[in-house]
């Protein structure tokens, strides 16, 4: 196959769709221009929704969009769409409502079959080249859909609009609104308790996803009561997961999901959401239990996270790593046989290794069943007692094994890293690594978070256009594409920005959360039914109405990235406890109140929603420390130490209280606090709407901490 362009992606911005262009296939990016050339051939449009880092979505472009034959069938009898999902998230969900709503399933590679003017009326995900997996081969499909949309559209209009009218309603929610209550979080935690799997962690069985929203409201709860059921959750997920194969015991970092219960094959791509969102955990977890093993874990990911996907010199993190380095590699580059092993290691640290990751002639991948996936299977301990090693000499051991056995791998051929910068998922990591750093106490972390938001905002965000939703495309030749920012890219930006007022105490972060909120309030709330779209919709934006964009989505589930609607109710019920303007605590309850009659259903898949009604129902608690001498600091590190969902900490300096650099709730309060003019370090706690006295001891702030979360009575 000759790597000279053949198709129009070769002038996409995207490195999925550049990955296309040399395929036979006369794929067209989404836009007008295609649909157009649909509708002027009057022919069906096949649409290809797919990532740079699917493994799937490989292997389909090789078996069967880098085939002659089939690149004959496409090109003589459909108009090709090809769709990066994570450029075009928009896209892709309607697409998935759509494919799900006709064959029960949905994920990546995503199949559809369309109307020229986008209607789809079949579809599905991976296709084999030929009949197999139980599944018919693509050509057969090809010609089959071909036939249909010739010889009997009135069917396929008619199924069309059936279609169209169930992506419409998946995540429309219009006239299902209720009270908002506690026990919906509750309902909530009571899913995760039934779907715990307490053998192996998680939830639910195989495949197995992370759900970090589940498991911060799970651990919400055990902070303020200590729940014996709740800590089990909370630690044996943790626990198994960090110890699993989906966590990458090398480089540190979570793969994206177990394909087993048990938490040790994983689809080996890493995404930098999946890590953001986990690493809040892992930093929750440790808060809440004060085992140094979370923290550990913590670390870990931020180190995997610099090395791999963060650009040190201008800030920001990178979207992905790929799982695979060429359309042959299934997760090699991550395992090992026993020779491989054997070649990087002397004896002793064979010996442990092959202990602790459970390395042996028979590994754990399909494909190779040479191959191990390295997972904990027996800790220092056990290997002490078997080999008759002192355990402080095991240590050492698996130290320096590991670094042998990750230097050996890094010369390996290495998968792809994506390195566009995505605004929504930069916002995501960027409130990830505040966390870490001021629970962790890691400044370095902290420093380069702020680096990153401040490229988000000095290169994403326009007064005029607002939040674009990409900053850097990977491939630094590649033309840059002007793409609007989506519900995602303003309710992630927003928090981001307060949680970087709260870390810094820099105002002018908090003044660009205000900008980034009401700017979200403008385009995207519904004025009358209220929720937020996903989209802005504007009547000179020609996109807005292309194919199945034109059905209004009110995003609800977390799936993965928390969901919009939720993170978005979050976002203004902070603002609100900042600033006093009612209008970001009525949309936040009115968003509340659009979901409030059917959270309850999700479960778990809506543990953001279940997150954003605590702060709603539960009075704010804030710790506001001033001062910059050690005892400040010991303050500090005593309001950081406890978890809670509706708990901020902020620390001010004697001159920034002065000077009065500060929103406007706390320009009403902190300047007339007794002894603030004497510069002596204190700490304020309030709860509600009241205050305690200036409080220096950080002990007696822990207990009156304490004592706020635990008797956090509902409005």
């Amino acid at each position: 196959m000759s790597d000279a362009p053949s198709n129009a992606l070769s002038h996409a911005s995207s490195s999925y769709l550049r990955s296309a262009a040399h395929q036979p296939i006369q794929w067209q990016e989404w836009g007008e221009e295609a649909f157009a050339k649909a509708r002027a051939e009057n022919k069906p449009i096949l649409l290809d929704v797919g990532a740079v880092w699917c493994h799937w979505c490989h292997v389909m472009d090789r078996e069967s969009y880098e085939n002659a034959d089939t690149a004959q069938i496409i090109n003589e009898h459909f108009v090709a769409i090809k769709v990066d999902r994570d450029e075009r998230p928009d896209v892709d969900s309607r697409y998935q409502s759509a494919v799900q709503a006709i064959s029960g399933q949905g994920g990546w590679p995503l199949t559809a079959f369309l109307t020229p003017d986008g209607k789809p009326f079949f579809g599905g995900t991976y296709f084999p080249p030929d009949d197999h997996y139980g599944r018919p081969g693509f050509k057969r499909v090809l010609l089959a859909i071909a036939g249909a949309f010739r010889e009997k559209l009135g069917e396929v209009q008619e199924s069309a609009e059936a279609v169209m009218g169930a992506i419409s309603h998946a995540e429309s929610f219009a006239g299902r609104s209720g009270t908002i209550s506690q026990t919906i979080p509750d309902s909530m935690i009571q899913s995760a308790l039934k779907m715990f799997d307490r053998t192996n962690g998680g939830f639910g069985n195989a495949p197995k996803f992370p759900h970090p929203g589940a498991l911060d409201i799970c651990m919400d709860r055990l902070s303020r009561i200590g729940d014996s059921a709740l800590r089990e959750v909370v630690t044996i997920t943790l626990e198994r997961m960090a110890k699993g194969g989906v966590y990458d015991q090398l480089a540190g970092g979570f793969h994206r999901y177990s394909v087993d219960e048990h938490w040790i094959v994983p689809h080996f791509e890493k995404m930098s959401y999946d890590n953001s969102e986990l690493l809040k955990n892992y930093v929750h977890g440790y808060q809440v239990t004060g085992d140094p093993f979370f923290a550990t874990v913590a670390r870990d990911i931020i180190r995997w996270m610099d090395e791999w996907l963060s650009n040190r010199e201008h800030g920001g993190f990178y979207a992905s790593q790929d799982a695979d380095y060429s359309l042959d590699d299934d997760g090699d580059y991550f395992t090992w046989t026993l020779d491989e092993a054997r070649a990087v290691l002397n004896d002793e640290e064979l010996s442990v290794v092959s202990l602790h990751y459970d390395i042996g002639e028979a590994g754990e991948m399909h494909h190779n069943p040479a191959k191990n996936v390295l997972f904990v299977r027996a800790g220092s301990g056990e290997i002490s007692a078997r080999l008759g090693i002192e355990p402080d000499r095991v240590r050492e051991v698996l130290d320096s094994a590991r670094a042998k056995l990750y230097t050996s791998r890094r010369q390996r051929p290495t998968p792809f890293v994506d390195k566009t910068v995505y605004v929504s998922w930069n916002a995501l990591c960027i409130s990830a690594y505040l966390e870490a750093a001021r629970a962790l106490e890691l400044p370095g972390a902290g420093r380069f978070a702020l680096k990153s938001l401040d490229r988000m905002l000095s290169e994403g965000w326009d007064d005029k256009a607002g939040l674009r939703h990409v900053i850097a495309y990977s491939d630094p030749s590649s033309s840059k594409r002007e793409l609007r920012g989506l519900l995602d890219d303003y309710c992630f930006m927003t928090i981001a920005c307060l949680d970087a007022y709260e870390y810094s105490a820099d105002l002018t972060y908090y003044h660009f959360a205000q900008k980034i909120a009401d700017e979200m309030l403008s385009k995207f709330y519904d004025q009358t039914s209220g929720g937020f779209f996903d989209t802005p919709q504007s009547i000179f934006d020609r996109d807005s109405t292309l194919g199945a964009l034109s059905a209004r989505r009110k995003p609800f589930q977390d799936a993965p990235t928390p969901a919009g609607n939720s993170a978005a109710a979050i976002a203004l019920l902070r603002l609100f406890h900042y600033s006093n303007g009612s209008r970001y605590r009525d949309a936040a309850e009115d968003t509340l109140e659009t979901f409030a009659g059917v959270a309850e259903q999700f479960g778990i898949f809506g543990a953001t929603y279940g997150l954003a009604t605590l702060r709603f129902v539960l009075p704010p608690v804030q710790v506001v420390v001033i001062g910059e001498d050690a005892r400040a600091d010991a303050l500090a590190r005593a309001a950081a130490v406890p978890f809670a969902v509706n708990k901020t900490m902020l620390r001010l300096t004697h001159s920034q209280v002065v000077a009065q650099n500060l929103p406007p709730v706390l320009a009403e309060t902190i300047p007339n606090l007794p002894g603030i003019e004497n510069g002596r370090a204190m700490a304020v706690l309030c709860s509600g709407l009241s205050c305690r006295p200036p409080i220096d001891k950080p002990e007696e702030l822990s207990k009156g901490l304490h004592e706020a979360l635990s008797h956090t009575p509902a409005r």
